[in-house]
């Protein structure tokens, strides 16, 4: 059975006020830099036999290879460029809930960490990370993750999480944690 090349193609729209420069190649990899409203933002994009280029205010994804690999990384590259361009127009946010019912907790920004006291009635805080440009907010028992990139903020939330997530205890009893309650 012969198989005939088909090319595979997405196409991202590029909307008014952000400027998307694609530098590179398919061997050596891409860098696709988006300026926006909001900021800069940047990815490496590397995989062989799938090609970027910028034509007209569109960013166009594709392969000409039969390998499902390649063919389905097309899908996953333009998913990373949306994601980028939404990032510098939009923002994303992740919407994060404190819940805690034996001990009052106390939540509190510190440089690049939020830093979590009397969790569980613990004599030392717990600390989660905030990744790269992603920002902070917490408002009572709501905390916001806010930025431009969707990694950077998922990473933060997740940390958030992971960090009060309870071993050695019934968690049908235990539900004290931060959870995710909002996400893009």
């Amino acid at each position: 059975m012969l198989q005939v090349k088909q090319r595979v193609e997405r196409v991202v729209e590029v909307p008014e006020g952000v400027e998307v420069s694609v530098e590179g190649d398919d061997v050596s990899g891409y860098v696709v830099k988006v300026k926006g409203p909001k900021g800069e933002n940047s990815k490496r994009l590397k995989f062989r036999d799938v090609h970027i280029a910028v034509e007209d205010g569109k960013v166009r994804v594709y392969t000409d290879s039969i390998k499902k690999k390649q063919r389905a990384m097309v899908g996953t590259f333009a998913a990373h460029i949306r994601n980028l361009i939404k990032g510098v127009n939009e923002g994303f946010q992740y919407k994060l809930k404190l819940v805690y019912s034996h001990f009052p907790v106390k939540l509190r920004v510190e440089g690049n960490e939020v830093v979590i006291e009397n969790f569980l009635g613990e004599k030392y805080p717990r600390r989660a990370k905030i990744v790269g440009r992603a920002q902070v907010k917490i408002n009572g028992n709501d905390i916001i993750v806010e930025g431009i990139d969707k990694e950077e903020c998922g990473q933060t939330a997740a940390n958030l999480e992971q960090t009060t997530r309870i071993k050695n205890l019934d968690i049908r009893v235990f539900q004290d944690g931060i959870y995710i309650v909002e996400k893009p």
